[in-house]
């Protein structure tokens, strides 16, 4: 299986994402097509010392800079390394992309080349979250800021079919963020949303709200792209914050650094569960094609793993599956023959 990496696109350079894919290579049995400027690509190679033939090069003249508008890849920049890197899958030669690069970039070449599912109205980008029983589904997360009930309804019935293979779970728990669990609670849209979930055929557990998303109590929290994003920053912050503080705590004291020793294999596993680079990349769901965003500051093994779960999208035909709950979910709102109009 070949997966298409856009080399370009992130923070630090080539240099982490050739890594990154290198390490794809070897440990989860793919091969990598490295998008972008090939003289700069093959130089960084060269750097490296990176000689594995699973590793090949596309060029590709032009890059999306992070500070650029989304709108200016399809109007200026389709030879921009996301841009070719998603042609690579609308054409059969690479089975997903993977992107750290801008993020509303890798959206419309998605959208624009890949198109969305038929009877998608919106993607979602569906990012992992640790719990206290193993790990979350959290969609969408920005790629809609603004959403209507259907389109909350939409994202269950994706995040379901990514829960199902990400956990192995027939029929994962569905969420829905709110500000109380009560069915009255919630603005409009969610109230709606609500209805529409409880007479799906989903595992819908009803409304849960903000500190109860790391509880483990939904396998997969339905919310809008702004509320979403906003959730995940803040958590971002928060356990950033948490770990400097520990340091803080820890180095500021004889006994802190007395008991460090006892504490450092714990303080390591917490880490590895709360660090993005576990989970290396957020798939873009509703897409007909494999599309994984990472964030811009991905390290070598983040790109690493989010090959790994490109992979194992592909292989799973998510993509496929979405589109067929998708359309059984218009048959079972149609109403029958029997049913008065």
């Amino acid at each position: 299986m070949k997966i298409a990496l856009d080399v370009m696109g992130g923070d630090h350079g080539p240099a982490p994402a050739i890594e990154g894919a290198l390490q794809a290579a070897q440990e989860c049995d793919v091969e990598v097509l490295l998008v972008g400027d090939e003289a700069i690509i093959t130089a960084e190679c060269r750097r490296l010392g990176c000689t594995d033939s699973r590793l090949s090069i596309r060029h590709a003249s032009q890059v999306v800079e992070m500070h650029e508008s989304p709108a200016t890849v399809a109007r200026k920049k389709r030879n921009s390394s996301i841009w070719i890197a998603t042609e690579l899958v609308k054409s059969g030669e690479a089975s997903a992309v993977v992107s750290p690069g801008n993020t509303g970039a890798s959206m419309v070449a998605s959208f624009f080349v890949l198109g969305l599912t038929k009877g998608v109205e919106r993607p979602a980008i569906a990012t992992s979250l640790p719990t206290l029983t193993g790990t979350a589904i959290m969609l969408d997360v920005g790629a809609n800021v603004d959403c209507s009930a259907q389109h909350l309804a939409q994202f269950a019935i994706m995040g379901n079919e990514y829960g199902k293979y990400l956990f192995g779970k027939p029929n994962p728990r569905i969420g829905l963020l709110s500000i109380g669990e009560e069915d009255s609670k919630g603005n409009e849209v969610t109230k709606e949303a609500f209805k529409l979930l409880k007479a799906s055929p989903l595992n819908f557990i009803g409304n849960i709200e903000g500190r109860d998303v790391y509880s483990g109590s939904a396998d997969v929290v339905v919310c809008d792209g702004f509320i979403g994003n906003v959730a995940l920053k803040i958590s971002e912050g928060v356990a950033d914050t948490i770990k400097k503080l520990l340091i803080k705590e820890i180095s500021g004291s004889f006994l802190g650094r007395l008991a460090y020793p006892l504490i450092a294999k714990p303080l390591l596993n917490l880490k590895k569960k709360i660090d993005y680079a576990e989970f290396g990349g957020a798939p873009l769901l509703g897409v007909n094609g494999i599309t994984m965003i990472c964030h811009g500051r991905s390290s070598a093994k983040a790109i690493k793993n989010a090959i790994r779960r490109a992979k194992g999208l592909a292989e799973s035909r998510v993509d496929e599956l979405i589109q067929r709950d998708i359309e059984e979910s218009f048959s079972h709102a149609k109403p029958t023959e029997d049913t008065p109009s």
